[in-house]
């Protein structure tokens, strides 16, 4: 049996992307529900803890305590199109950065396998469930890119500065949209030649399955979303 990769199972992660979704990106319920808007901003830091993914924990921390600290001490003195400028910056970290930072942790903790698994177990059609595969594996492969570009760049001393702009943009970007389009071709056919496409039910040696972490998620979605319905039926 193949070794999980985190305490949770992927549909218990999927359950999570959408709550974040619903309940911190798009502030469903509003004030009423801002309690538990704070802890579901939280939890990906803890899942990521959990993890061991540190640097991002951390990273997503400095740029959460920044921007509250911008709202909390600079927002107040700033008067017009200045204000209205932070007040975009703090609405957009605060609302994505969770959403984001829950994202990142399923794509580095799933394998497509688990994920395939998952699907199969929701019975979702395999026309939605290989794209969602290969994007799975798209962009992991393509940061890998990404770093690489820019360890060359960095090496010819290609930058921002140095009136070499022009120069960076174009050595970076033409490179990067040339890999995209043959990483997504080539994972394309990774994942049919790994069987993703056939008709017949796939065998795996993954291990997915409900434990006492997904039950505990599991129900506190479940009470989040009903003390949302129940608050806009009133």
């Amino acid at each position: 049996m193949g070794r999980r990769n985190s305490i949770l199972d992927p549909r218990t992660k999927l359950l999570l992307v959408f709550m974040e979704a619903v309940f911190v990106l798009a502030t469903a319920g509003g004030e009423r529900l801002y309690v538990l808007r704070v802890i579901f901003t939280i939890l990906p830091f803890v899942l990521l803890i959990t993890s061991r993914n540190y640097k991002t924990c951390i990273t997503g921390i400095i740029v959460l305590i920044g921007v509250t600290l911008l709202e909390r001490f600079v927002f107040p003195m700033l008067t017009g199109m200045l204000s209205y400028m932070l007040l975009t910056v703090i609405t957009i970290v605060t609302r994505f950065l969770p959403a984001v930072l829950m994202g990142t942790y399923v794509i580095r903790t799933t394998k497509v396998s688990e994920f395939k698994s998952a699907m199969e177990k929701m019975h979702v059609p395999d026309e939605l469930t290989i794209p969602l595969c290969v994007m799975f594996r798209f962009f992991p492969t393509v940061k890998e890119e990404m770093d690489s570009i820019r360890a060359a760049m960095r090496m010819r001393g290609i930058s921002f500065g140095g009136g070499k702009v022009s120069e960076m943009l174009e050595y970076r970007l033409v490179p990067m949209m040339s890999c995209s389009a043959k990483i997504g071709e080539e994972l394309s056919a990774a994942a049919l030649t790994r069987g993703f496409g056939i008709s017949r039910k796939r065998t795996n040696i993954c291990r997915i399955g409900f434990g006492v972490f997904d039950y505990i998620i599991l129900l506190f979605c479940a009470g989040t979303i009903i003390f949302w319905i129940s608050g806009v039926m009133i």
